[in-house]
């Protein structure tokens, strides 16, 4: 098949899943307005995020529903054949997606800005992980070789070993993901180019099935950061932020290739290790801080970072890392 010939499908893809999260939005956001789905604020954040609270919330429903149609009714032809990988990829980040509906529910029912507790999302998240990876190995999908970036070499591991590892890397890909939505656009911006580095990692190796779905989430990413930009009409909530870790592990693990997940998501893992270091720092030094705060966006925004800035050093930090481990991957295949 001639490049452009399997492009020109995923490049459909996005401006479908684009326009179909533009127009769903308009819908979405009414309804959120009229539900009065608001943001609760945490107290214990950057004192100017206080006049973000009401903002509604569980916008991510907009890029979840505008990427799924676009993947159900341009990949119909490959589920007919029987080739159901961008489908499974989907359906694991959504059951990620409903974990964080039900906790932004919470949140807005009980007006706090907690939701479901830590022990309930990291079980219900392991549950899943240990799904998707056992169909995915069911399927034939999945192997248990480890491939090195950059070295081009694949390490056999034992099954039980590969599948715990990866079990644990999904739960911690789809929380740091989470962390990172913490100001407005940030993760739908990192986001989108790790969507486009998967895409053209796909589209690199023929992968067709698997493209079709980082396409449309960018298309679906590219068009929410409209309403979700500074300042934004809509937060993502955890019903985005799930569904987008989600989406970023289980890409890594269809493609065979999840230590790439440690460049493309360099942003993810920084904003996940500067909470560990304040934490960690704080308990050892009996009350100091390492960061003006936690994690690594409110400190920045502390040292007098705009949100703008925010998000486009971090998709340019992102991009960076992701052209980097385009490199890594040229020996793949």
């Amino acid at each position: 098949m001639e490049l452009k010939a399997f492009l020109t499908p995923l490049a459909i893809a996005a401006g479908v899943s684009f326009l179909l999260t533009l127009v769903i939005g308009r819908y979405v956001l009414a309804e959120l307005r009229k539900l009065k789905a608001g943001q609760e604020i945490r107290k214990d954040g950057p004192a100017w995020h206080a006049g973000k609270a009401g903002t509604p919330t569980m916008g991510g429903i907009m890029f979840i529903i505008g990427s799924g149609v676009t993947v159900f009714i341009l990949g119909w032809n490959q589920m007919l054949n029987g080739v159901f990988a961008h489908l499974y990829v989907y359906l694991f980040a959504l059951i990620f997606g409903l974990i964080g509906f039900v906790d932004d529910y919470r949140k807005v029912r009980q007006h706090q800005n907690e939701g479901l507790t830590a022990k309930q999302k990291f079980l219900l998240q392991l549950l899943a992980a240990v799904v998707f990876l056992s169909l995915m190995r069911y399927e034939g999908l999945l192997t248990n070789l480890l491939y090195v970036p950059f070295l081009n070499v694949s390490i056999e591991i034992n099954w039980i070993m590969y599948l715990i590892f990866a079990a644990f890397v999904i739960v911690g890909c789809v929380n740091a993901v989470n962390l990172t939505d913490g100001i407005d656009g940030q993760a739908t911006g990192v986001t989108f180019v790790v969507m486009a580095f998967f895409t053209a990692a796909a589209a690199l190796w023929r992968l067709t099935p698997l493209a079709l779905f980082p396409a449309a989430l960018a298309g679906g990413l590219a068009a929410f950061f409209l309403y979700n930009h500074h300042p934004a009409k809509v937060f993502m909530g955890d019903t985005g932020s799930l569904f987008l870790g989600g989406a970023v592990a289980a890409l890594g693990f269809a493609m065979d290739m999840p230590l790439i997940l440690i460049p493309v998501g360099i942003i993810y893992i920084a904003e996940t290790m500067s909470d560990i270091i304040q934490v960690a720092y704080f308990k050892a030094t009996h009350g100091k801080r390492f960061f003006k705060m936690a994690p690594l966006h409110h400190h920045l925004e502390l040292s007098g970072w705009s949100e703008a800035k925010l998000v486009t050093v971090f998709s340019g930090v992102t991009l960076l890392f992701c052209i980097l481990a385009w490199l890594g991957i040229q020996g793949r295949y």
